[in-house]
């Protein structure tokens, strides 16, 4: 497969991890649009949010929990943080393998886009 993020989770292409399980890969962004601006991806290759069937529960569960323990640790958590997934093209969606972003550290306006 020639998926940029599975073969950062594969680690054969460097990627600048910040956290790593057996099913979870957090690593920064290399266009960042926040101080803070990390990427938590499921290692299993999944391409959206509309393959989510295809998470086991606990993997769901697992990676809003690493992104909550992320957060504490980049001390985001405070003044708060967004955490978006974008699905297709017409979203913005340029890798296709789930991911979510996880942004911090300046203030956002609403609605993004």
């Amino acid at each position: 497969m020639d998926c940029l993020f599975c073969k950062i989770a594969n680690k054969e292409i460097k990627g600048d991890l910040v956290y790593e399980d057996d099913e979870i890969v957090v690593f920064k962004d290399i266009n960042p649009v926040a101080p803070v601006h990390l990427l938590a991806i499921p290692r299993q290759h999944i391409s959206s949010i509309m393959e989510i069937d295809k998470f086991e529960d606990k993997l769901t569960a697992g990676i809003l929990k690493v992104i909550s323990k992320i957060a504490k640790e980049m001390n985001i958590d405070g003044d708060g943080f967004r955490v978006v997934t974008n699905t297709g093209d017409g979203a913005g969606q340029s890798v296709k393998h789930l991911h979510f972003h996880i942004l911090g550290g300046r203030k956002f306006n609403w609605p993004p886009g």
